[in-house]
């Protein structure tokens, strides 16, 4: 199956670059051949950098490289979680490593997709890390209903029981009810930024009916055991240089149903989940 190559967008006037942000856009020029030359000179995918292929929510307009990884989403007793890869240890160029990896739909699902804009950096993010895999609330303000949500609280199926009429005055209401939550949090506070949603669109795309027809099989595969009762969730990391969007925040033209970057204007389609391929960021051993 084709993959979306890293591709760095050209040149324009209206670009801007931030002093001190080191993110996975400064590799957006690497090729796959590049990508191949630097897993020989670190480790495989999952123990340290590499090219990495996963699945994300497409990068429809503005310079962001590609989508931003889906997190498989798990519920327990009401409450959703995001899987994360049980850690083994393997022998890698006469070491022991540790890598975390495990198959979902068909799909080689990594820690390494997570692996750019210093999340790499994070301890959630380390394979065998104990770290809370519960999607906890972060009522930050994008969206008045977590207001009655306090920072930490787990986010539950009954939080989202009106996601089939919710709007919020922004683009189609009944397109989904979405929330700004934390995952994998560990002793050193950094959690991972995540954006959950619950859509009736999304068991359509994992049955591929309808306009989801044209969803590539492996696609689908993956969305069918990667999405629970129509809950999907992504890294909320911009790839171009490490925002955080928001869906259904911004009446920026082409952006009203999707996901906005305010920072430098990329758009991300979340009913349009693609396969990309880009080279990991190497994480502390």
């Amino acid at each position: 199956m084709p993959v979306d190559e890293d591709k760095y967008p050209e040149e324009s006037g209206r670009r801007r670059f931030i002093k001190g942000v080191v993110g996975s856009a400064a590799l957006a020029g690497v090729t796959a051949s590049a990508g191949a030359s630097l897993n020989l000179a670190t480790s495989a995918p999952g123990a340290g950098g590499g090219t990495v292929e996963f699945i994300g929510i497409e990068i429809t307009d503005g310079p962001a490289p590609r989508g931003m990884p889906i997190i498989p989403v798990e519920i327990s007793d009401g409450t959703l979680q995001g899987l994360f890869p049980e850690a083994e240890e393997v022998q890698q160029q006469g070491r022991t490593v540790q890598i975390a990896e495990t198959d979902v739909g068909g799909t080689t699902y990594s820690s390494s997709w997570f692996q750019y804009c210093g999340v790499q950096q994070y301890a959630g993010t380390q394979p065998g890390a104990d770290a809370n895999n519960t999607f906890t609330a972060k009522p930050d303000g994008t969206y008045e209903w977590m207001s009655d949500l306090s920072s930490g609280d787990p986010l539950t199926v009954d939080n989202f029981s009106d996601y089939e009429e919710w709007g919020n005055g922004i683009g189609q209401s009944g397109l989904g009810k979405p929330a700004m939550a934390n995952w994998r949090n560990t002793s050193d506070g950094r959690a991972l930024p995540v954006q959950v949603i619950r859509s009736p669109e999304v068991p359509k795309m994992a049955n591929g009916e309808g306009k989801y027809s044209e969803l590539p099989g492996a696609v689908q595969d993956f969305l069918a055991e990667a999405t629970d009762q129509g809950f999907m969730a992504w890294l909320d990391k911009c790839t171009h240089f490490c925002c955080v969007p928001g869906f259904k925040t911004s009446e920026y033209p082409g952006a009203e149903d999707g996901v906005y970057c305010q920072c430098h204007q990329s758009i991300y389609d979340p009913f349009s989940p693609t396969q990309y391929q880009f080279v990991a960021l190497p994480r502390p051993d």
